[in-house]
């Protein structure tokens, strides 16, 4: 297994749309051709994708910023620019993805294989002069740029999908554990923080399987992110079952009731529904004569505390001592508790989205911006995003448009005067009751 990783920030860039084009027909034998100018493309949209195959955020470590293609120009007699190719970035199962759009913070969680989110659409094409050719404007030269591509920066974060979580302080045994009952191999040793990153491992029991994960130990203040801290505790919060592993012989010269308070309760200091969850408790290293000899104060202390006898195991990871009951108590708790969905997601569901509220295009609002107004509104911005001013018909169809959309008025109820600067998205516009210049 590489080396885990299980945040990132990354920025993503959707496609800009394609141009349209003011291009005319030139035939033989048609000597005032009309205007045939196509549409462009749409740009490319990026999507996150589960991807069953990973299982570490680690190559977005080095790749942060990803951009899908624009669209192409539009052409000649009403050929429409290529589509940009979308992108797909895959990230692990259980990556929870991060942003915020207009000061609002939204979280998407792609917990399932193949589930997408669609995080930033694509432009649209612009529109060819075929699209503004009328009884009086026969001959259109103007077209539309295409509309810019969405970018947003996300932060992603990795909660691995586990149905049994291991835990317990450092050199509890947890790694040689799920060496022996998985195909799983962390490096196992002697010492505190042997393992610094999670290891997944599949349990075939019974003609049953289930996931468990071997997460690092934890110290006290791992709650407020002392020692591993968070990146302990953010994995076990998708567990359905945590196994809490005690050293019961105390080989650190630590005393096996004290370790298994504290870890309850920097569960429910970090989360409290997670101290609430159901746990074996599994008195480990029976192999030695000091866990031996601590046995019967433990078990008869945990009872006191009304743990029930049923939930307790001693075993012997090292020797295999007590596995089969653990296992199968392990199954049998898995088939009370309800399962997450996980299956693969079928190709034709639809992607996820961010959940913005809808917004009426046509609204729009007039404000004071210094000296000048600011016009805002979804559908007037994005025109003024499509429009290529070097087109002498540009502002012809800027004024009209403010004109039946009310803009005009708005502004004029407002008190703008000859000369005042009206902003609508990047551009600059300057007021005259007749004429508005770019």
């Amino acid at each position: 297994m590489g080396e885990f990783v299980d945040r990132a920030s990354i920025i993503v860039k959707s496609g800009r749309g394609g141009q349209g084009s003011a291009s005319f027909r030139r035939e033989k034998f048609v000597p005032r051709g009309g205007p045939d100018g196509g549409d462009g493309g749409r740009g490319g949209h990026v999507y996150l994708i589960a991807d069953p195959n990973l299982n570490t955020l680690l190559p977005f470590r080095y790749d942060q910023e990803f951009a899908a293609d624009a669209g192409g120009n539009g052409g000649t007699r009403n050929r429409t620019g290529k589509q940009g190719k979308d992108l797909y970035v895959r990230v692990p199962p259980g990556t929870q993805i991060h942003t915020a759009i207009d000061g609002v913070e939204y979280t998407v969680d792609l917990e399932r294989p193949g589930q997408r989110l669609l995080a930033a659409r694509g432009g649209r094409g612009g529109l060819g002069n075929v699209h503004f050719a009328t009884s009086t404007r026969q001959v259109p030269r103007i077209a539309e740029l295409g509309e810019p591509g969405e970018e947003l920066h996300l932060e992603l974060e990795l909660k691995l999908l586990a149905d049994v979580g291991l835990v317990g302080f450092p050199n509890a045994g947890k790694s040689t554990l799920i060496s022996v009952i998985s195909a799983a191999r962390p490096k196992i040793a002697d010492y505190p923080f042997t393992t610094l990153q999670p290891n997944l491992g599949v349990v075939d029991v019974h003609d049953q399987r289930f996931v468990v994960a071997d997460i690092p130990g934890i110290i006290e203040g791992a709650h407020r992110g002392v020692g591993l801290g968070f990146d302990f505790l953010r994995h076990v919060e998708r567990t359905r079952l945590l196994l809490h592993i005690v050293d019961a012989a105390g080989v650190d010269g630590r005393d096996p009731l004290e370790d298994y308070e504290r870890i309850n309760t920097e569960l429910r200091l970090y989360h409290a529904p997670l101290a609430e969850r159901p746990q074996l408790v599994v008195l480990n290293k029976l192999d030695l004569p000091e866990a031996q000899a601590n046995l019967p104060r433990v078990q008869a202390a945990l009872a006191a505390a009304g743990v029930p006898d049923e939930v307790i195991f001693a075993v012997s990871a090292a020797t295999h001592t007590g596995l089969e009951p653990l296992l199968t108590q392990v199954v049998a708790q898995l088939r009370e508790l309800p399962a997450p969905q996980r299956d693969l997601v079928e190709k034709h569901e639809p992607a996820l989205t961010w959940g913005v509220p809808e917004v009426d295009p046509e609204q729009y609002a007039v404000e004071r911006e210094g000296e000048g107004w600011r016009v805002r509104g979804v559908k007037i911005e994005r025109l003024i995003s499509m429009t290529n001013f070097a087109q002498p018909e540009a502002l012809d169809r800027i004024q009209r448009v403010l004109e039946a959309t009310g803009i005009s008025n708005a502004l004029l109820r407002a008190g703008v005067a000859d000369g005042d600067m009206v902003y609508i998205g990047d551009a600059e516009l300057q007021w005259s009751h007749t004429e508005t210049y770019g």
